[in-house]
């Protein structure tokens, strides 16, 4: 990524000097000032001048996102950025979504890289356009190729690596890795970690936007196979959807997940659940938003072109009650 002057700069500096001229002349009348504030009671900044697209490839029904998403808006709210939040499963709209960004001319861009080659043309377009553009949570392996400098998000093959290194030490003797979207880099980054760590895997491909064929396909699954005693799943909700299979098939297959909500920190606190591989998605989404701002202010590149990474980050019966709070008010 190239530094360059933002476009909107000068924008965003009579907009700094005009709320130091207003905050002045509220001083000086003796009248007391008022601000707004964001959302963790720091002043609420100012319009910059500057928009942001972000577009993921969220699927409908994912609360994964919902973290995201707070993340992106309070960095949002903090730099008086104009957010454009857009999102699609499938790669060829998220492509799109992109080329619109570009043609709409905003300042930045924060895209997942889930499936990377079909996104490669738009991302050349917008950085051909002189449009700084950020990669996170998913792509670590791909957004260099792609001509992007920052990325923000977890190391996929050492945190599924983990993953299956806690699975060999509790004694698992099979183990089934749920992949929600087919072809995702990250998903499938996942679940090569865990069979590397513990080879006696085997990766179940379930539709994610179908929460209720999700359980009825691991129920079946465990009905058919015995043997399995844990199931991976590669996000929060699947993994509620994999504690009712268990229930529904009679089975004692102990469930763990990558990625968390409140539900299924509450069910690790319950102890209905072993543990959550976490990537901290609402740094994610802060830091992609934040980064974009620093960029275009500053000329700041962070991570000196090297991943800025946000997990694995366990989260099991030791730290639960410290984090649990959290996680039920969506920043975690």
């Amino acid at each position: 990524m190239n530094a360059r002057p933002p476009r909107k700069g000068i924008r965003f500096l009579a907009a700094a000097g005009a709320l130091a001229l207003g905050l002045a002349a509220c001083s000086q009348g003796g009248k007391p000032s008022t601000e707004s504030t964001s959302a963790n009671g720091a002043p609420a900044a100012a319009s910059s001048g500057i928009t942001i697209a972000m577009i993921t490839h969220e699927a409908p029904g994912d609360s994964f996102w919902d973290k995201i998403r707070a993340g992106a808006t309070q960095a949002a709210k903090q730099h008086g950025i104009d957010l454009k939040y857009s999102n699609d499963p499938e790669a060829s709209g998220q492509a799109t979504k992109i080329q619109n960004a570009v043609t709409s001319k905003v300042d930045g861009i924060a895209v997942t890289l889930s499936k990377p080659d079909p996104l490669a043309p738009a991302v050349k377009a917008a950085l051909d356009a002189k449009i700084p553009v950020v990669a996170f949570n998913s792509g670590i392996k791909d957004y260099k190729r792609l001509g992007v400098n920052m990325y923000f998000g977890s190391d996929e093959d050492l945190a599924g690596k983990s993953a299956g290194e806690r699975l060999a030490k509790a004694g698992a003797k099979k183990a089934l890795c749920v992949v929600q979207e087919q072809g995702s880099v990250a998903l499938e980054a996942r679940c090569a970690g865990v069979k590397s760590a513990f080879p006696n895997t085997e990766n179940l491909n379930v539709n994610g936007t179908d929460l209720p064929g999700v359980q009825s396909t691991l129920q079946a699954k465990l009905q058919e196979d015995s043997s399995i005693d844990y199931i991976v799943t590669l996000g929060a909700p699947f993994a509620l959807a994999a504690l009712d299979s268990v229930k529904a098939a009679n089975s004692k297959a102990k469930v763990a997940t990558f990625d968390l909500n409140a539900e299924a920190a509450q069910a690790i606190q319950d102890g209905r659940m072993e543990f959550s591989v976490d990537q901290q998605p609402y740094v994610q989404g802060y830091e992609a938003v934040d980064s974009l701002w620093r960029n275009l202010t500053n000329g700041n590149d962070i991570g000196g072109g090297l991943p800025v990474l946000t997990g694995p980050s366990f989260v099991d019966s030791s730290n639960i009650a410290q984090i649990l709070p959290y996680a039920k008010k969506n920043t975690r």
